[in-house]
């Protein structure tokens, strides 16, 4: 098993820490791709995955109706996607994914937390390239699948790294950036459930750090995550 597998065991660490701000992760990516491919999951592939990821982490079926319908209205602000770069204390290096309606507001608010917990943020470019874009689904494992087999199988489609879970028998599958439309397209050809998908950006390199070092970058983290406009962090942090 490769970086993406323990990649994921350690973000299982850290999950959303109240539903509500799940769910309204969700919105704001529900909200994105209306706005750009319409509300009809069947012609948009990428509202297709996040309705899969709201089955998945629960949210109800009227939440995400109501969603869809608030998106497809003119008068629903647009939501931006941007990515800010930056380092925590002790050298750990942050990228944070977010999408506002209020640039200056997102800007002003990072730049903030960064400065009053001793970190820096950094120009574009100053931390993307440590980090892989990687794309990710789980598909549903009635028992009949081997990894083995499907990892050569979807090869040709984009996917790097094939693995079972560990808690159950779900399959994961990883694959760059780029591979996600491919990967999806097989999947949903081929019949195959797809649990949840999703992208992460997994550092190439982590850094071991001592507990009150951990304490300092979790303080920089906590702020970060705690933003109605964050949507993703990802840090070097081991």
């Amino acid at each position: 098993m490769g970086r993406a597998f323990e990649f994921r065991k350690a973000r299982k660490m850290k999950r959303w820490a109240h539903m509500s701000k799940t769910f309204t992760r969700i919105g704001r990516e529900i909200t994105i791709a209306v706005k750009e491919s319409g509300p009809d999951p069947d012609s948009n592939s990428r509202l297709r995955a996040i309705l899969q990821n709201a089955k998945s982490e629960n949210m109800p079926k009227d939440n995400i109706e109501r969603a869809i319908k608030k998106a497809s209205s003119k008068d629903t602000s647009d939501y931006k996607e941007a990515l800010f770069e930056g380092y925590a204390p002790h050298g750990i290096a942050i990228l944070i994914e977010t999408a506002t309606d209020n640039n200056n507001r997102t800007v002003a608010n990072i730049r903030s937390y960064f400065n009053k917990c001793g970190g820096s943020l950094g120009t574009s470019g100053s931390v993307e390239f440590m980090f892989d874009h990687t794309c990710n689904f789980r598909v549903k494992n009635d028992g009949s699948l081997d990894v083995e087999e499907l990892e050569l199988e979807f090869i040709d489609y984009g996917a790097e790294e094939v693995f079972t879970d560990g808690e159950d028998d779900d399959i994961l599958i990883y694959g760059d950036f780029k591979s996600f439309g491919a990967l999806q397209k097989a999947l949903e050809e081929k019949g195959m459930e797809i649990l949840s998908s999703g992208f992460e950006r997994i550092p190439q390199v982590t850094k071991e750090l001592n507990e009150e070092q951990v304490a300092d970058v979790e303080k920089l983290l906590e702020k970060i995550e705690e933003d109605d406009d964050v949507l993703n962090v990802f840090h070097s942090m081991a």
